[in-house]
């Protein structure tokens, strides 16, 4: 049987938030890329971030939060990490920040601090939310779309639900020779072939997506980013399109259906 997806209340036309891809270009360069992004985002009136560094396995958090400091005072923000931050941070919180990583480890980490009703009220008031690689993923309804190895188990594979579509992080065609798995696109095919309704974007490395209210944006690298639903052609969306498809509505500017 189909699973269902799971029933989260539907956001207001409030919210606001930045979803990337990935945090560093080709060069190595944390942040660099997307920083007009984050600034036309955050705007004047945030003087300071929440970051949440759960997705870090490896690095320790405080390190995660340093390297996300850095980055984010070189844009003329604060940080401060909830790993250090007083109870209540998220109810205060001006603007909130996920960083990547594992996004198994992060989802957990939400439901064991309870951040996850916290998180969406202050999302549903239009506090701006950025996340990039597993920071965007659980801003979907599930994290059942993400690439990262299942090295923790959390409650539940249900996420935070801020926008109604799925999120696959880090999206590539590139199938080396010899290579006899399925490819990305497969595995996404067989999601939405099993999640009769569900949509999935895929973003390439450099893609971003900017939602505000009730429109959707493809920012960042000129790539194409694939749209995958059940019983409909592949759609590829450049920089500039609208994807208001994504929420429900008419798209505008998508490609060709993909060959």
């Amino acid at each position: 049987m189909p699973e269902s997806p799971p029933y989260l209340p539907p956001m207001p036309p409030t919210r606001r938030l930045l979803l990337l891809s990935n945090s560093r270009d080709p060069e190595g360069n944390f942040l660099e890329h997307p920083r007009q992004e984050i600034r036309e985002l955050l705007g004047d009136r945030v003087r300071t971030v929440l970051f949440v560094p759960y997705a870090s396995v490896t690095k320790p958090w405080d390190d995660y939060a340093a390297l996300a400091r850095g980055a984010f005072e070189r844009m003329g923000y604060g940080l401060v990490s909830i790993h250090e931050a007083a109870a209540g941070a998220v109810r205060a919180a001006e603007a909130i920040v996920v960083g990547g990583g594992n996004t198994f480890h992060l989802l957990r980490q939400l439901y064991e601090e309870r951040l996850l009703d916290p998180i969406r009220e202050r999302v549903a008031a239009g506090v701006p939310y950025v996340g990039w690689s597993a920071g965007s993923v659980v801003a979907a309804p599930t994290m059942r779309t993400t690439n990262d190895m299942p090295i923790v188990e959390p409650p539940s594979l249900t996420a935070l639900g801020l926008v109604p579509f799925q999120i696959n992080a880090h999206y590539t065609d590139f199938h080396p020779p010899g290579f006899q798995g399925e490819t990305r696109a497969q595995r996404l095919e067989e999601f939405v072939e099993a999640n009769p309704g569900a949509r999935v974007i895929g973003l390439p490395e450099g893609t971003m997506l900017r939602v505000e209210g009730d429109e959707v944006a493809l920012l960042g690298a000129d790539v194409p980013a694939p749209l995958f639903e059940r019983g409909r052609p592949r759609a590829d969306f450049r920089r500039g399109d609208s994807l208001r498809v994504l929420l429900g509505g008419p798209a505008a500017g998508a490609g060709a259906p993909a060959r």
